[in-house]
């Protein structure tokens, strides 16, 4: 089966999502694109403390009208979407080898090994240091 292709419009929905977020000022500390050989999907993966303090559907309940309100612009929907905590450790391994700041960044990582891990695909807006907690 044939990768499916991460295409502009789909870099802009997560981009626009992410500046919605931001203008919402929920606390997104991760933003990036990843892909999953298993499912041979893209996922839009957004990590905010709100995972932890609120649980994870209350993340979700926050960042649903913001998807639901760019539906007529960009083909995106909720299930494209996977909510998770900063401490997440995929966020965390990632997070050792690339920073980006609290800024919107586009950085592109294709096949690549980071501490043994295999990263096949990623598009990253937004990643923090990792931190040792």
């Amino acid at each position: 089966m044939d990768k499916p292709v991460l295409v502009e419009a789909d870099l802009k929905a997560g981009e626009t999502l992410l500046r919605d977020l931001d203008q919402q000022h929920l606390d997104v500390t991760a933003a990036l694109w990843l892909y999953s050989s298993d499912s041979n999907e893209w996922r839009l993966v957004i990590a905010s403390p709100l995972y932890d303090a609120q649980g994870p559907m209350a993340a979700y309940r926050t960042v649903q009208p913001l998807v639901e309100s760019l539906k007529n612009r960009f083909d995106i929907a909720l299930q494209n979407i996977s909510m998770v905590s900063p401490s997440n450790p995929l966020i965390r391994l990632l997070g050792a080898a690339i920073q980006t700041g609290p800024e919107i960044s586009h950085i592109r990582v294709s096949r690549n090994t980071i501490n043994n891990q295999y990263i096949e695909d990623a598009y990253i807006y937004r990643l923090p240091q990792a931190t040792n907690n």
